[in-house]
């Protein structure tokens, strides 16, 4: 089976791009999905996260993210730390995930991962897709979307690697910024090109 990677800056519209691909018939792996479910209620780490981030878990024993989110995105170290607890899960579900795709006999997936070339999961993979903006576009959705500050906003923007680097290791670039008929045309072209790969 070929793995595809989806990756890119937030709120430069992966999602959108993402759910392109499975109406086209791609069977996707989303590692947010993932994530939030190894922090659910009742699983280990939301209890590693209650005893090292003191009062992000509220009272019903569900993740308080915006609690959370608010001391990591200020803070690389909590960050790291957040990421040391949840980031070995992900990699085991998605793996799990991946391997149950292959025996069904799909053809081709899709993992759609915010940090993917980050954390160099996209060695290995047959193919990256990486979905850009410009910063003052992020910048707009990321307020309207989180109600952030332009301030908080560029924050979490400049908290991640910079698009420019991750376009050095893109197979394929879509450029999110404009219409929606011209980022059809994009993931148009790009699934032509992945269904060509074999």
């Amino acid at each position: 089976m070929q793995l595809f990677g989806l990756t890119g800056g937030i709120a430069t519209g992966k999602s959108t791009v993402a759910q392109r691909f499975v109406e086209k018939g791609m069977p996707l792996i989303d590692a947010d999905v993932v994530a939030r479910e190894v922090v659910a209620k009742g699983q280990p780490a939301l209890a590693e996260i209650a005893a090292r981030f003191p009062g992000v878990v509220d009272a019903d024993q569900t993740l308080d993210r915006a609690a959370l989110g608010a001391r990591i995105f200020a803070n690389p170290t909590e960050r790291a730390a957040l990421d040391a607890i949840t980031h070995p899960r992900i990699r085991e579900a998605v793996l799990e995930r991946t391997q149950a795709l292959a025996e069904s006999g799909a053809p081709r997936a899709l993992y759609d991962a915010p940090l993917l070339i980050e954390n160099r999961l996209h060695e290995g993979l047959d193919g990256v897709v990486l979905v850009v903006a410009p910063r003052e576009v992020q910048r707009a959705r990321l307020m309207a979307r989180n109600q952030l500050s332009a301030a908080e906003a560029d924050r979490r923007i400049d908290s991640q690697m910079p698009l420019d680097e991750k376009r050095r290791v893109a197979t394929w670039i879509i450029d999110n910024a404009g219409s929606r008929e011209a980022l059809d045309a994009q993931v148009d072209e790009v699934w032509r090109q992945m269904l060509a790969r074999g």
